[in-house]
């Protein structure tokens, strides 16, 4: 499951050590701690004027204080940041913690539709990019972005995937999903800007990884998905 706090409501150091026990308490009671902890920050809405004015708004720096917490007090969850924050905090968060994000997003009813009036969005957004365009930037920051969701459907999922979570050994399924997930997208999808930064940036990933037989399996994950096979994954 997933847990976060819309945070604004009330002091985040609060907000923060809640997320935290209850991380703590679905471990301990359940033995499956949160797959994903989400950070949303009070935005701007059309006619909503108490989310001009948030009760405890958080400073920027206090907004990387509580991300950085929750990724060394649970370093096993997935940590998601919406497109409320704009793309040079995005950027920032990256390095403290951060490991899900959105791009593309709509607030709005029918907000995927063409031409559809923006005044009714749920929120402001702070980011506005295409998802290409922030791809291409993750991938230049040196991170590989990832669609895979392997784990759900081969069934690791609560316990089981925590006992690969816990002790860092998911890395052996996600990086070579990752690399092959990406590079399915930029074979069907990407512009040709962003296809040759992201070919690069696969192609250092998998001269970088540490071990023969991951990175003989990250290998041939890619090349097969160049080769015209999709869905790949370990």
């Amino acid at each position: 499951m997933g847990i976060g706090a819309l945070l604004g409501l009330d002091d985040y150091r609060f907000e923060v050590l809640a997320m935290v026990m209850h991380a703590e308490h679905l471990d301990r009671t359940f033995g499956t701690g949160p797959h994903t902890i989400s950070v949303p920050r009070i935005n701007p809405a059309e006619n909503a004027p108490w989310a001009m004015n948030p009760p405890h708004p958080l400073t920027d720096e206090e907004f990387k204080k509580v991300v950085t917490i929750l990724r060394l007090a649970v370093p096993y969850t997935g940590l998601i940041l919406s497109t409320r924050e704009n793309p040079s905090l995005r950027r920032e968060v990256f390095a403290l913690g951060i490991s899900q994000l959105s791009a593309g997003s709509r607030t709005q009813p029918g907000g995927y539709k063409a031409d559809d009036p923006e005044e009714l969005a749920q929120f402001s957004l702070g980011d506005h990019r295409p998802l290409d365009e922030v791809l291409r930037e993750v991938a230049s920051l040196g991170y590989i972005p990832s669609f895979c969701t392997s784990c759900y459907r081969s069934g690791r999922t609560g316990m089981d995937f925590m006992d690969l979570a816990k002790p860092g050994l998911i890395k052996q399924y996600c990086l070579p999903n990752a690399l092959s997930t990406f590079a399915e997208y930029l074979e069907d999808y990407a512009s040709p800007e962003t296809k040759e930064i992201g070919i690069k940036a696969i192609e250092e990933h998998i001269k970088g990884i540490d071990s023969e037989a991951l990175r003989r399996t990250s290998r041939a994950l890619v090349d097969r998905v160049r080769k015209g096979e999709r869905d790949v994954m370990v």
